[in-house]
């Protein structure tokens, strides 16, 4: 037998004590706590003392009807299931009590094992009724407890220095940090409650707050910042997630704000820095690198072989600072959205030619092969861009796999569609990378270092400018290599590029 305090309570109504009692015995068997009332009035008034989860009822008794005291019931409360007992003479009338909210019916004269049956079915569906109550319960209970909840988690979210609000799954807040109020500008006074767009005004905020509470986003993804400026030269980073429930179902989302304002004046005063120390640097060793050729040139025949190994290593050296520094002056226009800033109609098939048969010649210098394969109709391939960036892009590319492709190597430029995109690949068949170095090497001044690779002068930046680049354009790169089998990196454009982005500062980094 069950706990006394789980038991389900059952009233057995019969104006016959034998039915009663046969009803009692039987029932408490089952576990469940059995009261018996004579009349339906009886039965009424125990109901007021006590709450029933089901009730047998005769429909025969003296006084206040079985059909009169259904109703009554119905009225009072829907959830009691009521189980109407009666003859077999009275089976129609039965039949009205169910349509009248009845669960089910018994037939006198009944044995147990019917009256088990019977009862058994109304347990398992008050059990389950009761389990969907609570999963219902539980699925609607929002994310206000957080907001009335006086607990050390709370008090960590006060303390916090960052903003966080956190939304319900109808968007509204339902707590508000004290970090939040002051970093969206709002009276120390102002508490949740309201949508987002009370708090914050800015659209890519709202857009992205309604994006993650509608449970756009599945669990995992990882959700880039958003960053915007409110009035005075301030600069905030918005972060957001998912507030799950246990099935994974989204219950809302957390918004953690961060003052960047002086990530960025910083960010300006290191622009501000690389482009001036850039520019008075880049005429002296210029100048430098000039007289070096000059004087190597002219004394070729005169300096002896170690001494001019040492100029060559100077002049290589000297070159390599130039080129440090105009890539260092390219990254920092990227990143001031300085670059690219005209786009007009590129047929591509027509620029990757020409960058090919450009690059030929160092190409050929190393007896490597450069070919250049286009997959369907050149008019294809036409988008509207900044020329000098898909110069950029491309020529960077395919000196990188000059570079790394041993003396009589292969390289493949392909060209072709892939969906609603342009797709060209840069394929060697040189020395490669090992799997730890791709996700890495697109960081700025980030160089593979190898026994093959060593000797091969540069600055790391290469890379990092044609992502930078490629992102402008709306497009994206990718990277596939081996060790000894050489390495791809593909870049996909979108085909309609009516106003690009390129130019523009990129707000999420």
């Amino acid at each position: 037998m069950e706990n006394k305090d789980a038991q389900i309570p059952v009233l057995v109504v019969d104006d016959e004590e034998d039915i009663r009692e046969a009803c009692t015995r039987i029932l408490t068997r089952m576990g469940c706590k059995v009261s018996a009332a004579p009349t339906g009035n009886d039965a009424l008034s125990l109901m007021e003392e006590e709450p029933f989860s089901i009730v047998l009822l005769d429909l025969k008794m003296p006084g206040l009807d079985g059909m009169e005291v259904l109703r009554i019931i119905q009225e009072r409360n829907k959830n009691v299931l009521i189980i109407v007992i009666t003859g077999y003479a009275t089976v129609e009338t039965a039949i009205e009590a169910m349509k009248q909210g009845a669960y089910d019916f018994i037939p006198k004269p009944f044995e147990p094992a019917q009256l088990r049956i019977v009862v058994g079915r109304a347990l398992e569906k008050q059990r389950l009724q009761a389990e969907a109550e609570l999963s219902e319960s539980l699925r609607q209970r929002t994310l206000l407890d957080l907001g009335k909840e006086k607990s050390r988690i709370r008090t960590i979210i006060e303390a916090l220095p960052n903003g966080v609000v956190v939304l319900n799954a109808q968007g509204k807040a339902v707590l508000l940090n004290p970090a939040f109020r002051l970093l969206a500008g709002l009276p120390p006074e102002t508490g949740p409650g309201g949508p987002i767009s009370a708090y914050l005004q800015d659209e890519g905020v709202l857009s992205l707050a309604t994006r993650i509470y509608s449970g756009e986003f599945p669990a995992g993804t990882d959700i880039p910042p958003y960053e915007f400026a409110l009035p005075g030269e301030r600069f905030l980073m918005v972060r957001g997630r998912p507030v799950l429930g246990p099935e994974g179902s989204c219950l809302g989302a957390v918004l953690v704000l961060t003052d960047v304002t002086s990530l960025k004046v910083l960010d300006r005063l290191k622009d501000e820095f690389v482009a001036k120390v850039s520019h008075e640097l880049r005429s002296p060793l210029a100048t430098i690198h000039e007289q070096l050729a000059m004087v190597m040139a002219d004394t070729v025949s005169q300096v002896p072989e170690k001494d001019q190994n040492v100029l060559s290593r100077v002049k290589e050296k000297t070159q390599g600072l130039i080129s440090l520094i105009g890539d260092l002056l390219d990254l920092s226009r990227i990143e001031s959205g300085a670059i690219a800033q005209k786009p007009s109609e590129v047929k591509l098939d027509e620029l990757l030619s020409a960058i090919v048969d450009f690059m030929g010649a160092q190409a050929k210098a190393k007896g490597q092969s450069l070919s250049l394969a286009i997959q369907g109709e050149g008019a294809r391939f036409r988008i509207m861009a900044d020329p000098m960036v898909l110069e950029s892009i491309f020529g960077n590319l395919v000196t990188n796999a000059i570079n790394y492709t041993q003396q009589g190597g292969e390289i493949t430029v392909s060209l072709s569609l892939d969906g609603g995109e342009i797709k060209v690949a840069v394929a060697d068949n040189g020395f490669g990378m090992e799997r730890k170095h791709l996700d890495r090497i697109f960081e700025k001044f980030y160089r593979v270092k190898t026994e093959q690779t060593r000797h091969i002068t540069g600055t790391g930046l290469g890379l990092s400018i044609v992502k930078g680049l490629v992102e402008s354009l709306k497009g994206r790169i990718s990277v596939g290599s081996a060790p000894g089998k050489g390495s791809v990196f593909t870049v996909w454009l979108p085909l309609s590029q009516e106003k690009n982005a390129a130019g523009k500062k990129l707000s999420q980094k």
